[in-house]
């Protein structure tokens, strides 16, 4: 039976949650139809761009992301303090860049005068368009509706482009988060439609990689890693992208039939910080969803998260003991 999505989402629990959306029946979001030839590939770009695009309006980070033949892979940060800190003006300006709003949040953009009662009514609508500013099914809506309507268009068709709601992981400590954007990072390479990070198109490895090679930078549409873990650190994935980056390169050569590879416990930062031997660390990027349903994370925190969102029983659990123990 499917889970309300209030028992899938927890920001006392996590601001971390990877989340997935496949289209329904035959239909292709992106690729080529082998039945009729045509392609769909440049539908990658609409998914990737409305995906960064909405990233600067909603209160949520991109830490990874994949767009792939039939679904798509994103790992979302929740920022609820930054939400929370915006003015008036700040929230209806976002919003107002996806929807419409009502009469009175369009007068107030205009610089019109309400009166004492339209005010009144005013502050509660911005508090509920703050909320939904850092709602992740308002941000995979304004994803997923919009990609559905280009698709339809374009096929000359109406009806359901999605399978139906959108799967969502609450990802609940480091490891779970890390291997997480690993395993989403990595999906190009095990599907075998790309050999190497830098080469797999419309995903958040590549994109950080090329922003590097050309600009020395980080991606700002892009969670941004912000180095070793340490006091007053920037917002950001406390690791070092070039030991990520190197992490998924050793780990892409591992997975694919045919190149040999192997990861050094010793040699890698994020696996010892982990506490992960190579064989965890493999399975978790290759077989994450397999073993993972509603939520990741060491065995405390999934039974933390089991209380809060009023689970009787989480799958994963087993997994969470043999493979994130050290978490």
């Amino acid at each position: 039976m499917p889970q309300s999505r209030k028992s899938q989402i927890s920001l006392i629990d996590t601001p971390y949650y990877h989340c997935v959306s496949r289209c329904v029946r035959q239909s292709y979001l992106c690729g080529t139809n082998q039945t009729t030839g045509q392609s769909y590939e440049h539908r990658r770009n609409w998914v990737e761009e409305r995906l960064l695009f909405l990233s600067t309006v909603f209160a949520i980070d991109i830490c990874a992301y994949a767009v792939m033949s039939n679904h798509t892979h994103v790992v979302l940060c929740v920022d609820k303090p930054l939400a929370d800190n915006w003015d008036t003006e700040s929230v209806l300006k976002r919003y107002h860049t996806l929807h419409k709003g009502t009469l009175l949040t369009q007068k107030f953009i205009n610089g019109d005068t309400l009166t004492q009662g339209e005010l009144i009514t005013l502050d509660d609508t911005v508090e509920i368009y703050r909320k939904r500013l850092y709602d992740i099914s308002w941000f995979m809506r304004d994803l997923n509706e919009y990609i559905a309507r280009e698709a339809n268009k374009e096929d000359d068709c109406t009806g359901r482009f999605w399978e139906g709601r959108f799967k969502s992981q609450a990802l609940l400590d480091e490891s779970a988060v890390l291997a997480c954007m690993a395993y989403v990072d990595l999906n190009p390479i095990r599907a075998k439609i790309a050999k190497t990070p830098e080469t797999a198109t419309h995903t958040s490895i590549k994109k950080r990689i090329h922003a590097v090679k050309r600009q020395h930078a980080q991606p700002s549409t892009l969670m941004p890693f912000a180095g070793n873990l340490k006091e007053n650190m920037p917002k950001g994935i406390a690791y070092s992208l070039k030991d990520y980056c190197d992490l998924i390169d050793t780990t892409g050569r591992c997975i694919r039939d045919d190149k040999a590879g192997y990861i050094d416990n010793t040699q890698s930062p994020i696996l010892q910080r982990l506490g992960l031997d190579s064989a965890q660390w493999l399975t978790l990027t290759t077989e994450f969803e397999k073993h993972f349903c509603y939520a990741a994370g060491g065995e405390q925190m999934m039974n933390t998260f089991k209380r809060h969102t009023h689970h009787q029983r989480i799958r994963g659990m087993g997994k969470a003991k043999a493979l994130l123990k050290r978490a």
